[in-house]
């Protein structure tokens, strides 16, 4: 292959930076690697999303240490991805939280999620024998919207619309106006599509930008601090999906097969975004779901080790 698979050589450590938003709200990143949100409430912690092992949920853990005492009561999944919750163990918490998409994603294809990206995300992975044997099961699902009282503090867990996948859950917090979006929005990185929605993506960011978020935490990139940021976070993930979807119907309109449909969108996409984090890591998977879901596929197909591969030889071989 002429490129590294996926990011298997992305193997330097990020810089870490934990965001106070609010006296209850605090941004977890790290440039452009996974984020995690965490809420603090009147007498227990909620964590968004738990990065992908527990051996990495501790430093999160550290930092929460540095600000609260408090018990670690919820942790969210703002969708299945193994990259995101496969951290949950660390926490100990007693609920664990996600829409009934989320599960039933991690009933039909949760076990060839976690192998494929352990496959794609070497570090992001490591010390992964500290993940307990099997998957990650949520305790507590809802469809559409769910409440959480941390004391007087409400969590509000939404399901505004399919995206980055069928089950996107945000957290909000009303009376701080305060969005934690999981990757429904990206900033200054890639978003990941291989599982999305790209017609109904737009749609979703829409009733984001809704609730006029005045901060907002997304599934990669810094913190957004200000309505301004909030905008920018929110209308350049929108541009890629666009311009991603705009791209591969013009290649399919036109007769191309997926091949020569990835090297035109890639081409045609690299100078506005290819310095955002993950972008060559994301494109083959992102042009592909697209590429299907265009021409036959309403619904985003099952990725596995071997069809990663097989996919990658193909577009990047």
């Amino acid at each position: 292959m002429s490129k590294s698979f996926a990011s298997q050589a992305d193997l330097q450590e990020k810089q870490v930076s934990f965001t106070r938003l609010s006296d209850n709200a605090y941004a977890y990143t790290a440039e452009g690697d996974p984020n995690t949100g965490v809420i603090v409430g009147d007498d227990a912690v909620m964590v968004v999303d738990t990065q992908a092992t527990p051996a990495m949920a501790q430093d999160v853990i550290r930092r929460i240490r540095e600000v609260t005492d408090k018990p670690i009561r919820y942790v969210v999944l703002s969708h299945y991805h193994a990259v995101r919750v496969l951290g949950a163990a660390a926490y100990q918490p007693q609920h664990i939280v996600a829409s009934r998409d989320t599960y039933d994603l991690i009933v039909e294809r949760g076990e060839q999620d976690k192998a494929s990206e352990i496959g794609r995300f070497p570090r992001l992975f490591r010390n992964v024998e500290s993940v307990p044997p099997g998957l990650t099961w949520p305790t507590i699902t809802f469809e559409g919207r769910l409440s959480i009282w941390l004391g007087k503090l409400e969590v509000q867990l939404l399901q505004l619309g399919r995206g980055h996948t069928k089950g996107d859950t945000v957290a909000w917090l009303p009376e701080q106006k305060i969005l934690f979006s999981g990757d429904l929005v990206e900033f200054d990185a890639t978003p990941y599509a291989g599982d999305a929605y790209f017609k109904d993506w737009p749609a979703t960011l829409d009733r984001l930008a809704a609730l006029k978020p005045q901060a907002l935490v997304p599934g990669r990139g810094a913190a957004l601090t200000t309505p301004d940021a909030v905008a920018q976070g929110l209308a350049g993930t929108r541009a890629f999906i666009a311009d991603v979807r705009d791209a591969v119907e013009a290649g399919v309109k036109a007769g191309k097969d997926l091949n020569a449909v990835y090297k035109e969108v890639y081409a045609k996409l690299k100078p506005t975004y290819g310095h955002w984090v993950i972008f060559d890591h994301c494109m083959p998977f992102d042009v592909t779901r697209c590429y299907d879901e265009v021409t036959q596929f309403a619904d985003p197909r099952i990725w596995t080790a071997e069809r990663d591969r097989v996919m990658w030889e193909t577009l990047e071989g």
